[in-house]
C-alpha cells in the first residue's frame, strides 16, 4: 500500500497558515488573555497597561478578533467592530519606542508560554514589529502636527 505524500503546509502569511499555526481562534484567545496577564505583572508594562480601560475584557476581545483577522482566519474584528485603523486608533495615545518595546515585550514572552512551533512565534514576532512601527510613526505624525499648530510651546 503506497500512500501519496502530504503537499507541504504553505508559508505563514498566506492563506490561514498562520492563523492554523496559532492554534485557531483558541489559540489565539490564549495567546492574548496570557499577554494581558503579562502586561498586568511586569513594571515596565505599567504605561501601556494605563493606555487601557481598567476592565480588560474588551481590549481582549478588541486583539483576539484582530489578530484572528490578520493572521488569515476569520475577519472577527471586522464582524464586530467594522473596519480596523490601527495607527489611527491609537494615534491619541503617547507611544514611542519604549512603549512600542514594552507591548513587544510582552508578546514575546507570551509567546514562549504557547504550544506554537519555535518558527511561527518568531515569524509572528517579526511581523507584529510592523503594526508598531506604524503605531508609532502616527503618534509621531500626529504628535509633530500640534507642535506645528502651536509653534510657541504654550499649553493654553
Amino acid at each position: 500500500m503506497t500512500s501519496e505524500p502530504h503537499a507541504p503546509a504553505p508559508p505563514y502569511g498566506q492563506g490561514d497558515a498562520s492563523f492554523q499555526a496559532a492554534g485557531g481562534e483558541a489559540g489565539i484567545r490564549r495567546l492574548v488573555d496570557r499577554f494581558f496577564d503579562l502586561m498586568a505583572e511586569r513594571p515596565g508594562a505599567v504605561a501601556i497597561l494605563k493606555m487601557h480601560p481598567r476592565n480588560l475584557e474588551g481590549s481582549r476581545d478588541k486583539l483576539s478578533r484582530f489578530l484572528c483577522g490578520w493572521l488569515g482566519g476569520p475577519k472577527r474584528y471586522a464582524e464586530k467592530y467594522g473596519p480596523i485603523k490601527i495607527p489611527k486608533a491609537h494615534a491619541r495615545f503617547p507611544i514611542g519606542m519604549p512603549e512600542a518595546e514594552a507591548w513587544l515585550d510582552c508578546m514575546a514572552a507570551a509567546l514562549a508560554d504557547q504550544p506554537m512551533a519555535e518558527d511561527f512565534k518568531a515569524y509572528l514576532l517579526r511581523e507584529l514589529r510592523v503594526p508598531a512601527d506604524r503605531i508609532r510613526r502616527a503618534v509621531r505624525t500626529r504628535q509633530a502636527a500640534e507642535d506645528a499648530s502651536d509653534p510657541c510651546g504654550d499649553t493654553e
